[in-house]
């Protein structure tokens, strides 16, 4: 190799490691302004992203990406915590993001596209020999929010990850020339990158034991053959994707030592963590209606009294008994120890504590508890709220109306012809539909909003802060998409319908809000399905006690 090959090769080299970072500010950027996490947080984020690109832009004779980079860092300088502010700030780093974007596409992308472009969410790569699969898969995806890519050569896959970092990779074990290049091909891409990309394997047949242990080394989640669903494919791209932001553990801390207790919040802030800290054990109750915890951190030996009376008393509240309590003391008497947990302890942390010992405690033990309170609050089949829960949150929307005056809607939706489904093409299929159903609400309704499997193909809504307009603008949009999304069974295809009652809270009890919003789901079964409804906020009449089928 001459001195000029290597040096062009360095220079490509250090090219893709500018627009890989660029990328990382670019998705960083969207995640704002997606409202999706923290904003503080995301902008400090986003502030140390840039600055790394300009250094790196620097570094390597990129003066149109480092010169994007200091736009965005100057108008970064200007912001503050300030709600005014920041809106004020968004155009300046707006114009900032676009000029990098243009910079940051790839020839083939300048050529056809006349403006930048908006990155949604992180891609899916899509890795396929069978090019009519890969484009229906393609299609299945955007109608769930994913941003999908299509490759014909595993160089053309490289160029895109070295590009841009996906989320997960769909890849064809075979995908290439030769028997199996595509789990050749993963093991080269994983190298490049510190964290693993997720990848779902197809093939055309069950492979050796060889075959899956090579696959799940280089990071193959799932192995599927011969024949997949697109709907189960998705399903699994959902769970590898991380559209969903993981919630940081809300942690409560009782320590009469102030010096203590700062520094265990400190510890939980820098793990992620939202942490808040009392020091009078006199507080406790207000602060567990205040916070709402999902761990809780108590000294053993306070003034007044000591950590064991404070988790009897915790645990004398109903919904509060499978939430953790991890103590806190200088006790070294395992006896003692084990007394204090049989009174309503879980674990037990001993002074001076080591960071990271706390983090690893409380995410064990959150993990665990998330665990189990979605058995007893979500449905297994599809994940979301069940029956009881969601009436309970019904009652504490409308308590927190009340109370603010807001507007409140709440909507009753029923898959049409479920049964007709299930003896066509078989209950799998039709668990399938209601899976698929309920990932198409979680990802088009709002994180504020909740949605519940109500029973069987029903599902409810509690949309806060909305009226009666609004509400049935959005689910119409949703039904409208949804009866567009082809749905498979085996080698047949179909389309799935339903309808919607939608009513707006009126003063009224939760029970009286459902019977409202369940007489307009009646009202669209008895008029050909497949709309919605508004119930009338003067409709007193009794209930209807079936749908039509």
């Amino acid at each position: 190799m001459t001195d000029n090959d290597q040096q062009e090769k360095l220079r490509q080299h250090f090219g893709r490691r500018v627009t890989t970072q660029a990328r990382v500010v670019l998705d960083t950027w969207q995640k704002i302004l997606d409202g999706s996490s923290d904003t503080s947080g995301l902008y400090d984020e986003l502030s140390a992203a840039a600055d790394k690109l300009v250094r790196y832009a620097r570094r390597f004779d990129m003066t149109e990406h480092a010169s994007a980079g200091e736009q965005i860092i100057d108008a970064l300088a200007q912001w503050s915590g300030d709600p005014d502010l920041q809106e004020a700030t968004r155009p300046a780093i707006q114009q900032g993001m676009d000029t990098l974007a243009q910079h940051t596409l790839r020839r083939s992308d300048q050529q056809t596209r006349a403006q930048p472009t908006t990155y949604r969410r992180t891609p899916v790569y899509v890795a396929l020999r069978d090019q009519e699969m890969a484009e229906r898969l393609i299609r299945q995806l955007e109608f769930f929010s994913f941003r999908a890519t299509a490759f014909n050569t595993p160089d053309e896959l490289m160029d895109a990850c070295s590009r841009h970092k996906p989320e997960t990779i769909l890849m064809d074990v075979h995908f290439g020339e030769g028997t199996l290049e595509g789990i050749a091909t993963v093991e080269q891409l994983q190298t490049r990158h510190e964290t693993p990309i997720p990848v779902v394997f197809l093939s055309e047949d069950d492979g050796t034991i060889e075959t899956r242990l090579r696959a799940s080394r280089c990071g193959g989640e799932e192995f599927f053959y011969p024949q997949v669903d697109p709907g189960q494919l998705i399903e699994k791209i959902e769970t590898y994707t991380h559209g969903n932001t993981v919630e940081p553990y809300r942690v409560l801390v009782l320590d009469d030592s102030r010096a203590q207790a700062k520094f265990m919040e400190n510890a939980l802030n820098r793990a992620g963590m939202k942490a808040y800290v009392i020091t009078d054990p006199m507080r406790i109750i207000h602060a567990l209606e205040e916070f709402s915890p999902e761990i809780i951190i108590l000294d053993m030996y306070m003034p007044g009294c000591t950590g064991m009376e404070i988790a009897r008393v915790i645990r004398q509240q109903d919904r509060l008994h499978s939430v953790p309590i991890i103590y806190l003391s200088a006790e070294d008497d395992v006896s003692k120890q084990l007394h204090a947990m049989s009174l309503g302890g879980d674990d037990f942390l001993t002074k001076p504590i080591d960071p990271k010992h706390l983090v690893a405690t409380i995410h064990n033990r959150g993990r665990r508890a998330r665990s189990l309170l979605a058995l007893m609050i979500r449905d297994s089949l599809t994940g979301l709220f069940n029956h009881t829960h969601t009436l309970s949150l019904l009652e504490q929307e409308i308590s927190r109306a009340r109370q603010s005056g807001s507007t409140l809607c709440f909507v009753m939706l029923d898959i049409d012809h479920f049964k007709h489904i299930n003896d066509s093409y078989g209950h799998p299929i039709g668990d399938r539909i209601l899976r698929n159903l309920s990932m198409f609400l979680k990802q088009r309704l709002r994180k504020t909003d909740h949605i519940g499997r109500y029973g069987g193909e029903e599902f409810a809504i509690i949309l806060p802060d909305t009226d009666a307009g609004d509400a049935r603008r959005v689910i119409d949009e949703i039904r409208g998409r949804f009866s567009e999304l082809t749905q498979h069974a085996g080698a047949q295809s179909f389309t799935v319908t339903f309808s919607c009652g939608v009513a707006r809270w009126n003063g009224e009890s939760a029970q009286t809000l459902c019977e409202r919003a369940d007489r307009a789901l009646y009202s669209v079964k008895e008029n050909g399905r497949n709309d919605v409804a508004v119930a009338a906020d003067s409709d007193q009449r009794q209930p209807a006690t079936e749908h039509p089928e």
